[in-house]
């Protein structure tokens, strides 16, 4: 089940932006662009399909590019369950298969990275995705292995109760303080404030849910068995600080594994370096 808009974002019509209901109900936003080789696109935690704004036009004029608004977040429904990586996968490739997708280049950051790598060991053997790509991600925040360069590692259970507590408490002083560590550079006060205002559209006790069953999980496991193409994007930043260590890491697990550096973007790199990560991921795909 689907659902037509036409809105406008940032100066441009978006005539294809749409919901799609899952098989247990819940309404997930997507906006589909352009035409040709699929490009998916997942954002991360308490982001939206907004975050892509710098990319998808760029892209679109070459290649068809999906953004998703994750279960709970952005414009999609807020619902009481299902808030977990695999869910959230099974989210995403329900929209692929409504879309009637393949060949997909399956693109996920931060909390998006560990779904894209659910969606793909949920459906390995599915001709509907051609490679994948992971954004400045961490697939085990809990781990205790010197790769990891999130604030979580070593199963650090106090931090996370900590980190719930702020976002219960002030979400957006909590959004505030969170979208700053995402910018390598300090971001515009227009920048700044859209950033917030759109993570305020997830409610806390949903970003507390999927955050724990993030944390918690292991996806750095499923790196060795992915047998498609795979490119890696990391920087410093706030969030990571080795993050770029990380993604070499992370790229050097997985069989076809590639890394791109970003050094002078943070988190947040692909709207830092748009130009940059546009560019990269076109001569990724057009390389497959």
């Amino acid at each position: 089940m689907s659902f037509r808009l036409v809105l406008e974002r940032g100066g441009r019509t978006v005539s294809a932006a749409r919901y799609f209901e899952t098989t247990d109900g819940a309404k997930i936003y997507y906006e589909d662009d352009g035409e040709g080789q699929p490009i998916v696109l997942v954002h991360g935690w308490l982001c939206s399909s907004r975050f892509w704004q710098k990319n998808v036009p760029e892209l679109a004029d070459e290649f068809r590019v999906v953004t998703i608004d994750l279960r709970g977040h952005g414009n999609s429904s807020k619902t009481l369950s299902g808030h977990t990586i695999a869910q959230y996968a099974r989210d995403v490739q329900q929209v692929i298969e409504h879309l009637d997708l393949h060949d997909a280049v399956l693109v996920g950051w931060s909390l998006g990275g560990p779904v894209v790598l659910s969606c793909y060991q949920q459906s390995c053997s599915d001709s509907r995705l051609k490679a994948l790509g992971l954004v400045d991600t961490c697939p085990f925040p809990f781990s205790p292995e010197d790769w990891n360069s999130h604030a979580l590692r070593n199963y650090s259970f106090d931090g996370m109760h900590a980190t719930f507590a702020a976002c219960t408490a002030d979400q957006r002083k909590f959004a505030a303080g969170f979208t700053h560590r995402m910018f390598k550079q300090k971001p515009s006060d227009a920048d700044a404030d859209w950033v917030v205002a759109e993570m305020m559209k997830t409610p806390p006790w949903i970003a507390e849910a999927v955050y724990s069953d993030f944390v918690m999980s292991d996806y750095f496991k499923t790196l060795p068995s992915i047998k498609v193409p795979l490119i890696v994007f990391g920087g410093n930043s706030g969030v990571f600080p080795k993050g770029i260590a990380m993604g070499k890491a992370i790229a050097d697990q997985a069989p076809h594994g590639t890394f791109l550096p970003f050094e002078d973007a943070g988190h947040i790199l692909f709207y830092e370096q748009p130009r940059k990560f546009n560019a990269a991921l076109r001569a990724f795909i057009k390389a497959l």
